[in-house]
């Protein structure tokens, strides 16, 4: 085997002489993820070949853990599963695809700057409308309203 320079489909010299690989079971701890959602990511395409060993298990790089791990955060930030394939593809493409991918993460960001913007606006109208109740509770406008944890503990009205 030889390493590319994008350096995620085969492993590196270093890795190869040095042993340091890692399991499915052992990237599946790490990254949160199931061993068939690992499994299905490589399907997808959006993990490019994984290294096999004689075995023929897979071989984790801390590369390709490092992709993973990016992988998972662009997942969790609502990046959709085809533009991560996207994204994945143009790893295999060297530098001539940066521009590209840097293109792909910048709208990735946008769309995650503009969800911020609406959470924060809604965490804003629950905190206003958390004070309020909070603010009727303190005055004794219903006192049946005790909040939750003094209720169950026997105190205020049911």
């Amino acid at each position: 085997m030889h390493s590319k320079s994008y350096g995620w489909i085969m492993t590196t010299q270093f890795e190869q002489a040095t042993g340091v690989f890692v399991s499915i079971s052992e990237v599946a701890s790490t990254t949160g993820l199931t061993q068939d959602t690992l499994r299905w990511y490589e399907r997808e395409g959006m993990i490019p070949g994984i290294a096999r060993g004689s075995d023929r298990r897979r071989r984790y790089s801390d590369r390709d853990v490092r992709l993973i791990e990016l992988l998972v955060k662009l997942r969790n930030t609502g990046m959709p599963t085809s533009e991560m394939q996207r994204f994945a593809a143009l790893l295999e493409g060297g530098a001539e695809t940066y521009g590209r991918r840097l293109s792909v993460l910048l709208e990735h960001r946008e769309r995650i700057v503009a969800q911020q913007s609406k959470l924060h606006d809604a965490l804003a109208a629950l905190d206003t409308k958390v004070d309020h109740y909070r603010a009727l509770i303190a005055d004794s406008l219903d006192d049946r309203a005790a909040p939750a944890d003094t209720a169950q503990r026997g105190f205020g009205n049911n």
